[in-house]
């Protein structure tokens, strides 16, 4: 391109958890939130409709339990059909309330939507540009197994000018909660910050609520990669009340 640097731009939205309070026969009559729910994830995606994003990200946790019925997947997944057939590629990260998978994954069949299934990778050309897009379904035992599972999604291989991993994970390093909050250091599913690449742009993450970016590890020393939480789309519990909710445009 004479004159203008090739970009990306990445929407990346995280932890919608479609479908909380919003019961198909509620016993109480009363002002649900549900809905909230899946208008704030309408109003992430409008960008995407717009001509405004070359690829979307979903950070895991689309629903808000991994056992639900067939007709609240169709609907959680048809915002972001629409975003497919628009021409943009969506790619969806399992996260731990899908249990690691998406429940009636036909439901979200399309060619430009993708759900991680297992770690892989897919590649995305805009403009130019070819970006590698790594990701692999949220890892109970992460801790342990995190390194095997990033070498199996192949990112190196692919032939790429950029590389972005997704995740569903606690990073090591990242907080929650009221201020001064809780901050995650041990535990099976956290990933040591040792253990995040350094031949990445940036990491995608979702499952932590928060929206924070993370460039330095616990002892001060910079991160391999910043690692970028979008955080959730809308306040799930009380301890989220103070916090500012939405979504990232990552410029690649």
């Amino acid at each position: 391109m004479s004159g203008t640097a090739a970009v990306v731009r990445v929407l990346f939205v995280s932890d919608t958890h479609l479908g909380f309070d919003l019961p198909a026969r509620p016993r109480l009559e009363r002002r649900r939130r549900g809905p909230d729910f899946f208008a704030n994830l309408e109003r992430a995606l409008e960008p995407a409709l717009h001509g405004e994003a070359d690829v979307v990200v979903h950070g895991g946790d689309l629903l808000y339990r991994s056992r639900v019925p067939a007709a609240l997947v169709y609907r959680a997944v048809q915002p972001l059909l629409r975003v497919a057939e628009a021409g943009v590629p969506v790619l969806l990260v399992p996260g731990n309330h899908e249990r690691s998978a998406l429940p009636h994954p036909l439901l979200a069949l399309h060619p430009r939507l993708h759900v991680f299934r297992a770690p892989e990778t897919v590649l995305v050309e805009r403009a130019g540009l070819r970006v590698a897009l790594a990701g692999l379904p949220y890892l109970r035992d992460a801790r342990s197994s995190f390194a095997r599972a990033l070498a199996a999604t192949g990112y190196r291989d692919a032939p790429a000018d950029a590389r972005i991993l997704c995740l569903h994970q606690c990073i090591e390093g990242a907080t929650c909660g009221p201020p001064p909050g809780f901050t995650f250091r041990g535990g099976e599913d956290v990933v040591p910050a040792r253990a995040l690449p350094g031949d990445v742009a940036v990491v995608l993450c979702g499952h932590v609520h928060r929206h924070q970016v993370l460039r330095r590890d616990l002892s001060g020393r910079p991160l391999p990669a910043p690692v970028v939480y979008a955080g959730s789309v809308e306040r799930t519990s009380f301890a989220e009340r103070e916090e500012t909710k939405g979504y990232v445009v990552a410029t690649i």
